[in-house]
């Protein structure tokens, strides 16, 4: 297990370029500048009742072998029930590579595989003492930047790639398991948000079937579907996408990265439907991810009572989290 180690002033980095494995070992004595923690940056839900769930059904389970998944549609989402929450505050966006790397390094802690793979944790004045071979395998085979890297000299590769390090800062950070998250969200003070309050942010108190109304559309979400481009640019910066906010001005709760919520995948109150992976095995993810092209991006994949579980150890490439704090729910 890789961990960003901070020991007497030495920093130990290791670099993966392609299949290339290689190791620097960088005194550095003056400590990384870190970002300062952006509490502000959260939306208040106000306090009061919101309706959760829904009472969808797939006849004959049509759309359920037409989109090729493991479990019935709607049935884990019956029924359509009232929840009364307590005020709570959720992120606007969700955590980005730069809040979590703050966290990395601070705890010493495991370290995400999207930053190994990626090389972000390769600032420049550790790629300073690389020779150009060495920055230009770099910048084609990990940080796999759109450019001819064979006639660029020294200072056109670093500066290459720190604007693409740069451009990672805003990009939701993903690969993460539900306890590293938790880990993050309790070091910053919150905690991750029940799935109760993630619905509520995400629906309103109108119970959209979308956070931006209640029809299905492409372009107000990072779903897999190229709608203005060629091709399909994966993961994008938080935020990319303002007209498809929720009513609360909550970003990104549909598509860019699924995300980790507080709680077990269990029955809502009052359900008839029985399921074998209920229980203390799985935590819910909500949101629908990027996921690529293809079947990622069929609507109801995005719509805000969609539930979705994964084991606590998961980690996918279009899987994040954001932070809530506050009281947590009481449901009538």
């Amino acid at each position: 297990m890789l961990r960003y180690n901070i020991c007497a002033g030495v920093r130990v980095v290791a670099i993966w370029s392609g299949t290339i494995r290689w190791f620097f070992l960088v005194l550095l004595l003056a400590p990384l500048p870190l970002m300062a923690a952006d509490d502000a940056d959260m939306v208040l839900i106000p306090a009061g009742p919101f309706v959760m769930g829904s009472d969808e059904v797939d006849k004959n389970q049509q759309r359920s072998s037409e989109y090729g998944v493991g479990k019935p549609l709607y049935l884990d989402e019956h029924p359509r029930h009232t929840v009364d929450l307590a005020a709570f505050y959720i992120d606007r966006y969700e955590l980005t590579f730069a809040r979590y790397r703050e966290f990395v390094i601070q705890n010493n802690y495991w370290v995400p595989q999207v930053y190994k793979d990626s090389g972000y944790l390769l600032s420049r004045r550790i790629l300073e003492v690389a020779d150009n071979e060495t920055l230009r395998r770099l910048a084609n085979e990990t940080f796999r930047l759109d450019m001819d890297t064979r006639q660029m000299g020294r200072q056109a590769l670093l500066d290459a790639i720190e604007q693409q390090r740069r451009h990672m800062d805003t990009l939701p950070v993903s690969g993460v398991g539900w306890h590293e998250a938790d880990a993050y969200c309790r070091w910053a003070g919150k905690r991750l948000p029940t799935e109760a309050e993630w619905e509520k942010a995400a629906r309103g108190r109108d119970g959209r079937e979308f956070p931006w109304g209640n029809h299905w559309s492409p372009e107000m979400a990072n779903t897999g579907a190229p709608v203005a481009a060629e091709t399909d640019p994966g993961v994008m910066p938080v935020g990319s996408f303002p007209n498809g906010v929720s009513s609360y001005g909550v970003h990104d709760m549909a598509g860019n990265v699924m995300e980790w919520v507080a709680d077990w995948y269990q029955p809502y109150p009052g359900s008839q439907y029985q399921s074998g992976d209920y229980g203390t095995r799985f935590r819910v993810v909500r949101g629908g991810g990027w996921g690529g092209v293809g079947h990622y991006s069929i609507s109801h994949f995005y719509r805000t009572a969609y539930r979705f579980y994964l084991r606590p150890d998961s980690a996918f490439s279009d899987l994040g989290f954001r932070c809530a704090s506050g009281k947590t729910v009481d449901e009538d």
